[in-house]
């Protein structure tokens, strides 16, 4: 049931919700639209209707929170004492205070990061979601999830959690899960903070895959005081040089 649940999310990556007239996104999907209870939340942010959608149509009504609200679905889990603080596969994480936030599915982790499928989110960085994507998340940190649900799969559950076996990495059936092999080749040049303002597709590579990770970065090719404190912290937690400038070896860590 686990694999199944996650090739129905993952058949969603793509999928964008509609647009107003003026070509403002509009939380318009058709998740909500094909779950009992959710028609009203059309327009309505919709990562969790999202999940709902799918664990619907997977037949897990009873294994999953219906809801359209990530803390409804938070309070969900922990009244049935089905809640982590580690990752589980094929299941919820939530972001932000209390977990509500955001809400993605996990169908990879290791000891570090985890990967996921999540609607009503996009890969800029930026807070307003636009539709379907894959993502990688750190585990700790800035970023990172509040806590995770343990949906009560038939086949058993797999998790770090020690509590419920400690598995330490694990995917999802399906080459679509698996996470990057390598970085890119490190462009040739230091993107750093100058006048005038460092620009080009290699800024632009690299804020994405930081967004991607979960940072709070926007994406739009520009390396200015912004990107260079999002780069200071980032070499901070991964022991390198803090200088705010990327590097070889900070450009490599982002895909490490």
């Amino acid at each position: 049931m686990r694999d199944e649940f996650a090739a129905l999310l993952l058949g969603q990556v793509g999928r964008h919700e509609g647009r107003d007239a003026d070509g403002t996104w509009n939380n318009r999907q058709r998740y909500s639209t094909e779950t009992p209870g959710l028609e009203w939340s059309d327009g309505q942010p919709w990562c969790a209707t999202f999940e709902a959608w799918a664990a619907h149509r997977a037949g897990m009504d009873g294994l999953w929170p219906m809801t359209a609200s990530c803390l409804t679905a938070v309070a969900w889990w922990r009244d049935r004492r089905r809640w982590s603080e580690y990752p589980v596969l094929g299941g919820p994480f939530y972001l932000g205070p209390g977990g509500g936030s955001h809400t993605g599915v996990v169908v990879a982790y290791d000891a570090d990061t985890i990967r996921s499928v999540e609607g009503n989110t996009n890969d800029s960085g930026s807070t307003e979601g636009d539709g379907v994507y894959l993502k990688s998340r750190p585990r700790r940190g800035p970023g990172s999830p509040y806590g995770y649900g343990v949906p009560a799969f038939p086949e058993g559950t797999v998790s770090a959690d020690p509590a419920l076996g400690g598995v330490p990495a694990a995917r999802v059936s399906g080459q679509a899960t698996t996470p990057p092999s390598g970085p890119p080749r490190w462009p040739g040049r230091y993107l750093r903070v100058q006048t005038p303002m460092l620009h080009g597709d290699d800024v632009l590579t690299w804020q994405r895959r930081l967004a991607d990770r979960g940072w709070s970065i926007t994406a739009d090719g520009w390396y200015g005081p912004a990107s260079a404190q999002v780069c200071r912290s980032f070499q901070q937690r991964h022991g390198l040089g803090v200088d705010g400038v990327v590097g070889p070896a900070t450009w490599n860590a982002a895909w490490s």
